[in-house]
């Protein structure tokens, strides 16, 4: 039964005094109100919630716990998602010119994209084709104006209908595909099956969309659960200890796929150097492996 909520709002000064008496040590409050104020409570609650004893309810925090150690968690979380970010729009990059140079060539055809004779669901079909059509029309890009101007074709070629949609689109259009050779042509570019190739994209896009938003991803547990590979052709891990909705099997995702559109690419080191600069992060809360390391997929 729902109810109103009745939480009065508190300024940074209040919230100050409230931390400190459930046992927040603070070197300088002025400090701390202008975070609060800049950065808000309730965002970093969420790296403060860590530091309270059990049971959290109590909200006491555990003896000698600093404001900085928060915002340290804070600031690892941040350079974390940039991070991820930026990886993630490689693997994004990749996939919308592979959907679009292997939908082409095994069809025969520039403007598959939005015919419905390709794909298996034809309500999911004439939703896809609505999305394009509206993102056609908000576009500003050059090449969608110089193909409006000088074109008869009421669509553009795939390759560039590909690059006017969100990520989230370019799986339901890969999701929606009648042909289960062109969905397996398309997956075993990256040596994987279709379902897992679905499965992991859905992941990666819900992951890009928390990083663009500011969500906290370190110690998160994530709802989507990834699709577990069988048989992979490429460098995996041993996930038989590993937490599927922790953030460490999304890295370890990310990591495969970086291997095959960005073969010399650094993100190991990349991983590496990030937990080296936080020596206080926990990486059994991310859901990070003892032997991580020593792992085909990040040696």
């Amino acid at each position: 039964m729902k109810t109103n909520f009745i939480k009065p709002y508190s300024s940074p000064e209040q919230i100050v005094k409230i931390l400190k008496t459930r046992g927040m040590l603070m070197d300088d409050d002025r400090k701390v109100e202008n975070y609060l104020m800049n950065i808000g409570y309730h965002r970093l609650s969420a790296y403060i919630y860590p530091f309270y004893k059990n049971p959290k309810c109590d909200l006491v925090l555990k003896e000698g716990t600093t404001f900085e150690q928060a915002l340290t968690l804070y600031r690892f979380d941040k350079k974390l998602r940039i991070l991820l970010f930026n990886e993630i729009e490689k693997i994004e990059v990749a996939i919308r010119s592979i959907l679009a140079n292997i939908g082409c060539q095994e069809l025969n055809d520039k403007y598959w994209i939005t015919k419905p004779e390709y794909f298996a669901n034809a309500d999911k079909f004439n939703q896809t084709l609505a999305v394009i059509e509206k993102e056609l029309v908000s576009s500003k890009e050059d090449y969608i104006e110089d193909f409006r101007r000088n074109y008869i074709e009421s669509y553009p070629p795939a390759w560039m209908i590909t690059e006017v949609l969100s990520f989230g689109n370019l799986n339901y259009i890969y999701s929606n595909i009648a042909s289960n050779k062109l969905m397996k042509c398309i997956a075993g570019h990256f040596g994987l099956k279709p379902q897992v190739f679905t499965s992991w994209l859905t992941v990666l896009a819900n992951l890009r969309n928390m990083c663009c938003h500011h969500a906290r991803i370190w110690n998160r547990d994530f709802m989507l659960t990834p699709a577990e590979p069988r048989k992979m052709s490429n460098a995996w891990i041993d996930t038989s200890k590993i937490d599927k909705k922790r953030i460490f099997y999304r890295l370890c995702i990310i990591r495969y796929f970086l291997a095959s559109v960005s073969p010399n690419n650094n993100f190991n080191e990349k991983i590496v150097d990030l937990l080296a600069l936080f020596p206080s992060i926990d990486i059994a809360a991310m859901g990070f492996c003892r032997s991580w390391q020593r792992e085909c997929l990040w040696s």
